[in-house]
């Protein structure tokens, strides 16, 4: 039963996430980007939850970026799906009080997503102004990434904590 709680409330939060990036944040555009709120949810359910759960969050995270907006079926799943698992390495220096480490995860995590976006979809298309890329959309795109994670991160983790408490407790029933 706890499983399938975790589940559902993995989805509800990918969703209102997605639904945030796709609605609000449009009309809270700054200098014509948004923040990249899929990336928050997938780097900290990778290193709050480990490699596995990192994996497979990023998978639905991409896969519903590539069914909105892909023209391929699995490119965003894909990229997702790596960062998912790469902050998953993180979880044992994972500490909830520190939020030094999860703004430096999600940071990089965006500016990796980033650089594969403009690698796969401009540059192998002879767009080689990464000058302009890098500064009008990378960097924009990144500073509020962060900015959005300052709140984003704390729901995300109070959610977690709660999550773990509840199932610290069904557990200890059953021993």
């Amino acid at each position: 039963m706890q499983k399938i709680k975790r589940i559902f409330i993995c989805a509800v939060i990918i969703l209102a996430c997605f639904l945030l990036e796709t609605t609000i944040f449009q009309k809270l555009a700054l200098a014509s980007v948004i923040p990249n709120t899929l990336i928050i949810v997938t780097s900290s359910f990778g290193f709050m939850r480990g490699k596995k759960e990192g994996l497979v969050i990023g998978f639905a995270c991409g896969l519903l970026k590539d069914i909105m907006y892909g023209n391929l079926i699995g490119f965003y799943a894909l990229i997702y799906m790596m960062i998912g698992y790469a902050n998953g390495f993180f979880e044992s220096v994972f500490y909830d009080e520190d939020i030094k480490l999860p703004l430096a995860l999600i940071s990089a995590s965006e500016l990796i997503y980033s650089l594969v976006i403009y690698i796969c979809l401009f540059m192998l298309k002879s767009d080689f102004n990464f000058g302009y890329y890098f500064g009008h959309i990378i960097m924009p795109e990144l500073v509020y990434t962060i900015l959005i994670t300052i709140v984003l991160y704390q729901i995300i983790l109070h959610t977690n904590g709660m999550l773990e408490e509840e199932e610290k407790r069904s557990a200890s029933k059953f021993v």
